[in-house]
């Protein structure tokens, strides 16, 4: 009876063994940067609508940086950024899809009094030469300067684009501000603030986004703007994602991103 009891458990153990793991069915996460994070949210929800079938999460950003971390290790399948891809980032094999362009703005909080800046102005703001808003005829109210790190998309935009900006530095006294979302709510929440992010018709409740050079965001002839991307890994593409891919090239995301004040991308 012992000898049954052993080989019965022994065969189990077999089975176990050769038995090859149930593999969880996750869902289909697009994790990335903040940049166009509330048009790519609204754009998952028409997604879902079209194919339930299909679980989509768009989270909360964790950079472009760290989107491609992610889809590099295999952690996660499809990820944002809105940024080009580094030469040693394209060696592991990722592959660069870009879905739209959006434009870069700067915006305060209301109290500012100001609607728009010429790009010098804009300049010395950032570098600390402006302190008061009523130097440049807004409020009597101190400057609160938000800026990003420097590997921020935006950022990196702007010192390429914004006259002014390419050897700015800025002022010691500005706070950095870590996420797109982060930039925003302090320029909601704090009286006097600036700020800058890709622009989304969102911004323009609650907030002054401001004309530069007499130009707004969604002018022809504003400077700046941001290319967003999808990236996934050669080679792993599977059929959820070619849907939401897919999807991204439609009409209706093409829709979806106009009405968020950006301008598609087709492939």
């Amino acid at each position: 009876m012992r000898i049954s009891f052993f080989c019965f458990v022994l065969s189990l153990s077999v089975l176990l063994v050769q038995s090859p793991p149930t593999v969880a069915q996750t869902a289909l996460s697009v994790v990335g940067t903040g940049d166009g994070l509330e048009m790519l949210r609204e754009m998952g929800d028409g997604f879902s609508e079209a194919h339930p079938e299909i679980e989509l999460s768009i989270p909360p950003s964790i950079g472009s940086g760290g989107g491609i971390a992610a889809v590099s290790s295999g952690t996660e399948r499809l990820g944002r950024v809105a940024r080009p891809l580094k030469d040693s980032e394209i060696e592991y094999g990722l592959v660069y899809l870009p879905i739209a362009k959006i434009p870069s703005a700067i915006f305060t909080h209301p109290s500012t009094g100001v609607e728009a800046l010429s790009s010098e102005d804009l300049a010395n703001l950032y570098a600390g030469k402006v302190t008061n808003w009523s130097e440049l005829g807004g409020a009597d109210l101190r400057v609160r300067l938000v800026r990003r790190e420097d590997a921020d998309s935006t950022l990196q935009v702007l010192r390429n684009t914004m006259p002014g900006w390419k050897d700015l530095t800025f002022s010691p006294r500005s706070k950095t501000a870590l996420t797109t979302q982060d930039a925003i709510s302090t320029a909601r929440d704090v009286q006097g603030a600036i700020a800058f992010g890709p622009y989304s018709r969102p911004l323009e409740e609650g907030l002054n986004v401001l004309k530069i050079d007499g130009n707004h965001p969604t002018d022809e002839t504003y400077p700046s703007a941001v290319t967003l991307a999808l990236i996934y890994k050669d080679g792993a593409l599977d059929s959820e994602m070619k849907t939401f891919i897919d999807f991204s090239q439609s009409d209706q995301a093409h829709s979806l991103i106009r009405n968020y004040g950006g301008v598609p991308v087709s492939n």
